[in-house]
C-alpha cells in the first residue's frame, strides 16, 4: 500500500510531488533543499551551512515516516559546483557515521532557487 509521508518540520513542495512515499516498507523521500521550514527562506550562502540544513529536512521526514538516518539505504546528493564535494562530505559524514548508505553525488547545473545542494534518500524498516 502507498502511504504519503508529509511534515511540517520540512519544507512543503514546490511542485506536484510529495515530500515522500512509503511502499512496501521503503520510504522515497523526495530531494531536500536547504528551505528552512518555518521562514520558507534559504538557510546559508555556504555549502557547510546548505548541507546541514538539507540533510535536517531529510531527517525530518525520516522523523514523520518513524525512522532515522540509521535506516537509509541509498542517498542522492546534487551539487552546485563539485567543488564543494570535500565540504559537504564533511557535514554529511556528521548524520551518516556507521554503515553509511550507498550513495551517488553528482555536480548540476542548477538546483531550485539557486541554491547549492540537494539531498533525497530511500530508507527502510
Amino acid at each position: 500500500m502507498k502511504k504519503v509521508i508529509a511534515t511540517t518540520n520540512a519544507p512543503a513542495a514546490i511542485g506536484p510531488y510529495s515530500q515522500a512515499i512509503e511502499y512496501n516498507g521503503m520510504v522515497y523521500a523526495s530531494g531536500q533543499i536547504p528551505v528552512n521550514p518555518a521562514t520558507g527562506q534559504v538557510e546559508s550562502d555556504n555549502i557547510e551551512g546548505q548541507a546541514d540544513q538539507s540533510l535536517k529536512n531529510v531527517g525530518a521526514i525520516l522523523k514523520e515516516a518513524g525512522l532515522d538516518y540509521s535506516n537509509v539505504i541509498k542517498t542522492t546528493c546534487f551539487l552546485a559546483d563539485i567543488a564543494d564535494f570535500a565540504k559537504f562530505n564533511e557535514v554529511y559524514s556528521r548524520y551518516f557515521k556507521e554503515e553509511a548508505p550507498a550513495r551517488s553525488c553528482v555536480a548540476v547545473k542548477d538546483l531550485p532557487k539557486g541554491v547549492l545542494c540537494e539531498v533525497e534518500v530511500i530508507a527502510g524498516r
